[in-house]
């Protein structure tokens, strides 16, 4: 008998892409018109896309599954049953958006009893998504074409991999500035691809790693899915599995502990 759409991964990633449908266009009417844009007490920038993509996600999830609760960016937390809770970032890379720049996503994750069991990652501007389902891999889609699985690259020399990392004054200030450029020297490649982007850079095989410093469980639970599911390896700086921050390492698994080495000193 067939899992309730309530409870099956499946059904709920299904759900997940057909409302980002909506909020895609939402947002891309905004990244071209004109946008009003504040600074929340930390200083981080919000639109009305922003407020405007959350507040339609909300509605649409608490219509389709009124039991379930929900965790945003711009609106908090609303309890459910206990069980099952969406987290929503309605646009992450919102500085990027304001500045014309199309790297910027809708991030969507279902997690139930505290795991990740589905996960979307929607960037309309680059007109490509990836998604997830617990124990069914990871997949992506660009311009409408066919989805397609993505696996983690199999990279196992620090000398023939690419590195991806948010900004150097974020690391420094963690203290492991030192630690970020020892590795970059040893690898092949690096490039500052932050944000969602860099998660599934390296979820697709494109890169070996992306290190972080600074982002939430809203900007990483989508990202820890989709690279788990593609084969790769999702932590914290400390090496422990995590998608709550303010660290993150994600990388291809073959690298990881070596990583962790070389970032800690």
């Amino acid at each position: 008998m067939p899992a309730h759409p309530d409870r099956d991964p499946e059904a709920l990633r299904r759900f997940a892409l057909e409302i980002v449908d909506e909020t895609d266009a939402i947002a891309l009417g905004h990244f071209a018109g004109e946008l009003t844009i504040t600074a929340k007490h930390d200083r981080t920038l919000v639109t009305q896309a922003d407020t405007e993509v959350e507040t339609r996600l909300r509605s649409r999830i608490a219509d389709a599954f009124p039991g379930h609760g929900i965790l945003g960016e711009e609106f908090g937390s609303e309890a459910g049953d206990g069980e099952t809770r969406w987290i929503i970032d309605p646009i992450d890379g919102t500085n990027n958006f304001v500045r014309g720049i199309p790297v910027w996503a809708t991030l969507l994750a279902v997690e139930r009893s505290g795991a990740l069991v589905a996960a979307v990652a929607s960037a309309p501007a680059l007109r490509q998504r990836w998604h997830a389902v617990i124990g069914s891999g990871a997949r992506t889609q660009a311009a409408g074409g066919p989805e397609r699985e993505i696996h983690a690259s199999v990279i196992a020399s620090l000398d023939q991999a690419q590195l991806l990392f948010s900004t150097l004054r974020s690391l420094d200030r963690a203290g492991i500035g030192e630690g970020v450029r020892s590795a970059v020297g040893r690898a092949w490649r690096d490039r500052g691809f932050g944000d969602f982007w860099g998660y599934m850079l390296v979820a697709q095989g494109s890169a070996e790693a992306m290190f972080e410093v600074g982002p939430t469980t809203w900007d990483l639970a989508a990202p820890a899915l989709i690279v788990a599911e593609a084969g790769g390896r999702f932590t914290d700086l400390g090496g422990q599995s995590s998608y709550t921050g303010p660290t993150a390492l994600a990388s291809n698994g073959v690298l990881h502990d070596e990583l962790l080495s070389i970032l800690a000193g």
